[in-house]
């Protein structure tokens, strides 16, 4: 009795109504009837469903108590959602990151550090742009199979103001296949990172290097200032030796290689770039090897304290100039790249 009750008051109540709200209501009610068919256990609300129910809400007055099938706060999410796509595809960025180098230079990269030993992203780096190829250094480590360490830090003050008046000499030792130890004496001139002068013995003596300093500077070529540690070889004759030149002595503390730092780093490279990696048999053999290294380092190998230009400077070559093919130097363990007409 109740129900029927309702029913009538429900017509009665619909009469008053106006001809939209009712289409409105019987569109609401048809669209609700189309979700019940499809489902068996619960509706099943397809896309269209759900564009249908977030425009009904956005335009139709009173629409939560027209909804029977599905619950109001569910089509606001629906609403909620669309808006959140809408925006992440209006904001999306067109091409992430910045754009990937050419193939064929990422192989370029990948040669160069695999052919030669110990080379880091500033050598590969020096020598592409000697090559005309603009990349950032970053880009060079980016693309590098193993990370390098980071490049050293910048020299003393002192040095860089005095770099175009001063030299540096030292001893390294190295072993032979006999097992003989031959004592390599280097005179390094800090301008341009230049070996100037090197020798081979295996009994130094204190008039030996005196005699190696006269020959590296004859007539008026001698230096302002001449760096040296207190090794005892060089002893009385050695420094009057070079009082008589003009030349000024400056020692290092006792026990501070870091004191003589540039000849102590081209000793260090050639060590790594050559020396450990090779046998030496005598002095001769020795002499040639030094010989043909430093040709390599004078005139191809890049150097951070010189803007990733060698002691030598070359000029970058354009890439008009045709391909690049790489000349083995030092017998290989280290090349040089150039661009040669195809």
């Amino acid at each position: 009795m109740l129900s029927l009750l309702f029913g009538v008051l429900k017509t009665v109540r619909s009469s008053f109504k106006s001809r939209g709200q009712l289409t409105l209501e019987n569109l609401a009610l048809r669209q609700q009837l189309a979700m019940l068919r499809q489902s068996v256990k619960r509706p099943r609300v397809s896309h269209a469903d759900r564009v249908f129910w977030v425009l009904f809400s956005k335009y139709v007055d009173g629409w939560r108590a027209m909804l029977h099938a599905l619950h109001p706060d569910t089509v606001v999410r629906w609403h909620r959602k669309g808006f959140r796509r809408y925006w992440h595809w209006k904001s999306r960025r067109r091409h992430p990151g910045r754009p990937r180098i050419d193939a064929a230079l990422r192989k370029l990269i990948r040669q160069m550090e695999s052919a030669n030993i110990g080379w880091g992203a500033p050598r590969i780096h020096g020598e592409l742009r000697k090559l005309g190829i603009e990349v950032s250094q970053a880009t060079v480590s980016k693309y590098m199979k193993h990370p390098r360490k980071p490049p050293s830090q910048t020299w003393r003050t002192f040095l860089a103001n005095h770099a175009n008046c001063l030299v540096a000499i030292d001893f390294f030792t190295v072993p032979t296949a006999t097992f003989r130890i031959l004592y390599v004496f280097i005179v390094l001139s800090h301008d341009r990172r230049q070996v100037v002068h090197f020798n081979v013995t295996e009994h130094p003596t204190a008039q030996w290097t005196a005699q190696q300093i006269v020959e590296v500077f004859p007539f008026d070529t001698a230096p302002g200032y001449l760096l040296r540690d207190r090794d005892c070889i060089y002893g009385e004759v050695v420094w009057r030796r070079i009082k008589s030149l003009g030349i000024e002595d400056v020692l290092t503390a006792p026990r501070s290689p870091w004191q003589n730092s540039f000849v102590e780093r081209v000793i260090g490279s050639i060590r790594r770039d050559c020396l450990d990696h090779v046998i030496v048999l005598n002095e001769q053999h020795l002499r040639r090897i030094l010989r043909e290294y430093f040709s390599y380092y004078h005139t191809c190998r890049t150097h951070l304290s010189l803007n990733k230009d060698p002691p030598q400077p070359w000029a970058v070559e354009s890439a008009q100039l045709g391909n690049i093919v790489a000349l083995p130097r030092v017998g290989g363990l280290h090349h040089r790249y150039m661009r040669v007409a195809a």
